[in-house]
C-alpha cells in the first residue's frame, strides 16, 4: 500500500535524502520525499509496517504532522460497545482513537493523510455500527439518541394486560387472568416489534466479533418467550408461561434508554447553551447605510452596530461609543466592564449600557466563544485515567456474564430442574448491564467541564481535570498572577516650594508621552484618571538607562527619570518601599519632586491564597523580581514559602524537584517566559481573558485575571472527581448485588429489568446534580490590603 505522510521539521535536501536513507532501511519499505511539499511518499508491504515507518522519521529528528478527525457514532447501547469501536479503530494503522459512550463520539488521532475519513467510517461499519464525521466548523449539538415517548409508552401498552395478568395471579385473583393466547399475541409484538432493535443490534456486534448489553438482552428475553410459546402451542396447561418477563423487561429497558437520553442531552447541553448566547443577526454598516443581516454573512473588518440590550454578534475592536458589557458567559463574573474606543469586545457577550460601533476581527468560528466550545466539545469527549479500570472491565463483561448466566442455568437445572433454571439465568442476563459503568466517568466529565465553561474555567481535557482534583502544591509567578502586572502611581512627592502634586504629574506625564517604558504608561494612565491635559513637548530626547528631557511650552527644560541624574534637593527625601520604584522630575539640576510607582497586588489574591490553603494546597511563590520585593507580596498575600531571583531554567527546575518528591504540582504563569516550568508541571493554569489567551497552551485556561478563579477551578475538579467515584461505586455495587441475587434465585426477571433500566439512569442523575454547583466566591479586599496597594505614607 502507498500512503503520504506530512512531514515537519526539513530545512534543506539534506532532510530529505536523510529521510529517505533512514525509510530505505525498513524491510519492504520505499520512499520519496519531496521537500516542496514537506511530504513523503511511501510504500509499504502492509499497514501493519506505517507505525515502523513514522517512528523511523521521529527517531530521525523529524516528526509527522498530526490530524484529527471527530465522528458522531451510531448504535452504541452500552461501554462494551464503546470499547468494541475503540479496539477495531485502534487496530488501523498509526490511528490513536477514543470513544466516548456518553457524548456518542470518536477522537481519532493520526498522521495527516494516512487514513481518509472513508476508511474509518468503513472500520466502525464493520463493527456492526454506524458513524458520520463531525466538521471543525459545524455546530456543536449535544448528543440525543432520537427516542421518542411513543418508542416506550406503545410497548407499556401493550404490556400493561401482561402486567396485571401477573399482580392478578399474585393476589390470587384467578377470575382476572388473561387468556394464554391473548399474553402470547401481545408479548409477540413486543418482543418482534419492539424488541427488534436488540436483535438487530446483537447481530451486528456479533457478526463483529464482539458482544454488548443488547446480546444480554435479547438472549434473556427470548429465552423467556420462547420457553412460554412452547408451552401454550404444545397445550401444556401444567406448565407456567412467563411471557410479562419478556415483555416487562423490553419495555423497561426501551423507558431506560428514553430516560438515559434526556438525561445525556442534558449532561451535555453545556456546548448548545453557549453557541445560543450568539445573536443570529446583527446590524452592519454597508454602503452608508445600517442593514441587519444574518450573522453568518458578517466579515471581518466590517463595521457593527451594537445597541443598548444588544448581544454582541463577533470579536472586535470598539473605534466609537462607551457602553457597560456583561462579560459573565466569557469569565464567569457578572460585574459589567466599561467599554471604550480601543477596547475589546467578545461575540455573545451583552451590551448593558450605551451604544458601541465595533469593527470586527473575529467572526463565525474565528471567535472567542467558537473557540471555547470547540474546546469544551474535545475535553468532554475525553478520557479520564480513573476511567480506565472500567475500561477495561466494560472489554470482558458481556462474555463473563454470558458464563455466568450458563453455570447458573446448568448448576440450577441439576438442582432445581429446568423452569427454575431459565427464569435464573434469564435475571441474570438482564440484571447484567455495563451501561452505569460506562456511563459514570463520562457523564460526570460531561457536566463538570461544562459548568467550568459557564464559569470561565476551561479546562483542556479530562485528564486535566483529574489531575487538578489531586493538586497539593501550586506555585505562582508574582507579575501579573498575584499582582495586576503593571506599575501604578502610588504617591507623588513635592520637595521644591511653589510646586504642587497635580502640576508635578502633569509635566511628568506630558514628556513621558513619547517614551515606550512601563514606567510612563503609568503616569500617562494616572493623567487620563486625574483628567489631567497634556502640554506640547519640544526638544523630547532620550537617554538611555537615566530618563528623558524636553521643554514645556514656557521654554522651562526638565528632565524626568532616575533621581541621582535628575538633580539634588535640600529637601529630605522620602524613604523607599521594597516594592516600589521612585521617578523624579528635575529643572536646572533641582530635584523638584518624585513619584512612586508600584506594581499593585490584585485585591482577590489573599482571599485565594488563602482559599487554595485551606484546600490543603501549599501556595509557593516564584519569581525572578527581587528578594525583598517578592517577601512584601508574600507577606500582604499570605504566602509563606517564597523563591525569588529565579531565571527560567531554575523555575523549571524547581518543578521538577518537587514532583520528584511525590508531590503533585501545578504551575500558575503567563505561559511564555515561565514555559519550561508550567510543561514540567502536571497542571498548568494560564490566567487572562480576551483574544490574546492562548487556550490551547494550558491544561486550564483562566478566562478572568484573578486568583480566586484558580481555587474555583480546583473546587471543581475536586467535586467531579466526587461525583466519579460515588457513580463508579454505585455501577460497581449494583452489579456486585445484583447478579449474585438473581444467580441464587432471589431476582424476578421483571425486577431484573427494572434494576438494569434506571441503574444507568441513576449515574447520570448524580452526574447532573454538578450543574447545581456553586464555586467558592472571593470576599471584599481587606482593609490591610487596601491600605498596603494604596498607602503613600512612608
Amino acid at each position: 500500500m502507498d500512503v503520504s505522510l506530512p512531514i515537519s521539521g526539513m530545512t534543506c535536501a539534506a532532510c530529505a535524502g536523510r529521510i529517505e536513507k533512514v525509510l530505505g532501511r525498513l524491510d519492504g519499505v520505499s520512499a520519496e520525499v519531496n521537500l516542496a511539499t514537506e511530504t513523503a511518499r511511501v510504500s509499504v508491504a502492509d499497514g501493519q509496517t506505517v507505525p515502523a515507518v513514522i517512528a523511523a522519521i521521529r527517531k530521525a529528528g523529524y516528526d509527522i504532522k498530526p490530524a484529527r478527525t471527530q465522528l458522531m457514532l451510531e448504535g452504541m447501547t452500552c461501554a462494551a460497545c464503546a470499547a468494541r469501536i475503540e479496539k477495531v479503530l485502534n487496530r488501523l494503522p498509526g490511528v490513536t482513537a477514543t470513544v466516548n459512550f456518553a457524548t456518542e463520539t470518536a477522537l481519532i488521532e493520526q498522521p495527516a493523510g494516512l487514513n481518509a475519513t472513508d476508511v474509518l467510517i468503513q472500520a466502525v461499519r464493520k463493527a456492526g455500527y454506524d458513524a458520520h464525521e463531525i466538521k471543525p466548523d459545524a455546530a456543536q449539538t449535544a448528543p440525543h439518541q432520537g427516542a421518542t415517548v411513543w418508542q416506550w409508552l406503545a410497548p407499556t401498552l401493550l404490556t400493561a394486560p401482561l402486567l396485571w395478568e401477573m399482580l392478578a395471579m399474585t393476589a390470587g385473583w384467578h377470575a382476572l387472568m388473561v387468556p394464554r393466547g391473548w399474553q402470547m399475541l401481545l408479548a409477540t409484538l413486543v418482543q418482534a416489534g419492539f424488541g427488534w432493535r436488540f436483535y438487530r443490534s446483537a447481530w451486528h456486534t456479533v457478526k463483529g466479533g464482539g458482544a454488548n448489553m443488547d446480546v444480554l438482552v435479547a438472549l434473556g428475553t427470548t429465552v423467556a418467550w420462547l420457553f412460554s410459546s412452547v408451552v401454550v402451542v404444545q397445550g401444556h396447561a401444567d406448565l407456567p408461561v412467563y411471557f410479562e418477563a419478556s415483555a416487562v423487561v423490553i419495555t423497561l429497558v426501551c423507558l431506560g434508554k428514553w430516560l438515559e437520553a434526556r438525561a445525556k442531552h442534558k449532561a451535555s447541553q453545556a456546548m448548545g447553551e453557549l453557541m445560543q448566547l450568539q445573536p443570529r443577526d446583527a446590524r452592519v454598516e454597508r454602503g452608508g447605510m445600517v442593514l441587519e443581516v444574518p450573522v453568518d454573512q458578517l466579515e471581518a473588518g466590517e463595521i457593527v452596530i451594537v445597541r443598548h440590550g444588544d448581544a454582541i454578534p463577533v470579536d472586535g475592536e470598539v473605534i466609537s461609543g462607551q457602553a457597560e458589557v456583561d462579560e459573565s458567559m466569557l469569565t464567569g463574573e457578572s460585574i459589567p466592564v466599561p467599554k471604550s474606543a480601543g477596547a475589546q469586545v467578545f461575540a455573545a457577550t451583552r451590551n448593558h449600557d450605551g451604544m458601541l460601533r465595533i469593527r470586527a476581527t473575529g467572526v463565525g468560528q474565528q471567535t472567542q466563544l467558537a473557540e471555547i466550545v470547540r474546546l469544551v466539545a474535545a475535553a468532554q469527549g475525553s478520557k479520564a485515567p480513573i476511567q480506565r479500570l472500567a475500561d477495561q472491565i466494560a472489554a470482558v463483561f458481556v462474555p463473563v456474564v454470558l458464563l455466568m448466566a450458563l453455570g447458573t442455568f446448568l448448576l440450577t437445572w441439576w438442582l432445581a430442574g429446568f423452569t427454575p433454571a431459565m427464569l435464573n439465568a434469564v435475571a441474570v442476563l438482564v440484571i447484567a448491564c455495563p451501561c452505569a459503568l460506562g456511563l459514570a466517568t463520562p457523564s460526570a466529565v460531561m457536566v463538570g467541564v461544562g459548568r467550568g465553561a459557564h464559569l470561565g474555567l476551561l479546562f483542556r481535557n479530562a485528564a486535566a481535570l483529574e489531575h487538578a482534583a489531586h493538586l497539593d502544591t501550586l506555585v505562582l509567578d508574582k507579575t501579573g498572577t498575584l499582582t495586576e502586572g503593571k506599575p501604578g502611581v502610588r504617591a507623588v512627592r513635592v520637595l521644591a516650594a511653589g510646586m504642587n502634586e497635580t502640576t508635578l504629574l502633569q509635566w511628568a506625564a506630558s514628556l513621558e508621552a513619547g517614551s515606550e517604558h512601563p514606567l510612563a504608561r503609568a503616569l500617562l494612565d494616572e493623567a487620563v484618571q486625574r483628567k489631567l491635559p497634556l502640554l506640547d513637548i519640544t526638544g523630547f530626547a532620550v537617554t538611555a538607562g537615566q530618563g528623558v528631557t524636553g521643554t514645556l511650552p514656557d521654554g522651562t527644560t526638565l528632565r524626568v527619570g532616575r533621581m541621582d541624574w535628575v538633580g539634588e534637593s535640600d529637601a529630605t527625601l522620602p524613604p523607599v518601599r521594597q516594592d516600589e520604584t521612585m521617578v523624579g522630575i528635575g529643572r536646572d539640576q533641582q530635584l523638584l519632586g518624585v513619584i512612586a510607582l508600584a506594581d499593585t497586588v490584585r485585591p482577590t489574591s489573599r482571599a485565594a491564597v488563602a482559599a487554595l490553603q485551606a484546600q490543603g494546597i501549599d501556595v509557593i511563590m516564584l519569581t525572578g523580581d527581587n528578594q525583598s520585593t517578592a517577601q512584601w507580596v508574600a507577606q500582604v498575600t499570605g504566602i509563606k514559602t517564597v523563591h525569588a531571583g529565579v531565571l527560567p531554567a531554575g523555575k523549571a527546575e524547581l518543578i521538577r524537584s518537587l514532583g520528584a518528591s511525590g508531590k503533585h504540582v501545578a504551575m500558575v504563569g503567563d505561559g511564555v517566559n515561565d514555559a519550561p516550568a508550567l510543561a514540567l508541571a502536571e497542571v498548568s493554569f494560564a490566567m487572562g481573558a480576551g483574544s490574546n489567551v492562548a487556550i490551547e497552551a494550558a491544561d486550564v485556561t483562566l478566562m478572568r485575571n484573578d486568583l480566586m478563579a484558580v481555587a474555583q477551578a480546583v473546587a471543581l475538579a475536586r467535586a467531579t472527581l466526587r461525583k466519579i467515584r460515588q457513580n463508579l461505586f454505585f455501577a460497581f455495587i449494583y452489579n456486585t448485588l445484583g447478579i449474585p441475587l438473581a444467580m441464587f434465585g432471589l431476582l424476578n426477571p421483571a425486577i431484573a429489568g427494572a434494576a438494569m433500566a434506571l441503574s444507568s439512569v441513576s449515574v447520570v442523575t448524580n452526574a447532573l446534580m454538578l450543574r447545581r454547583w456553586q464555586p467558592p466566591r472571593s470576599s471584599q479586599p481587606s482593609r490591610n490590603l487596601d491600605h498596603a496597594n494604596r498607602n503613600t505614607q512612608h
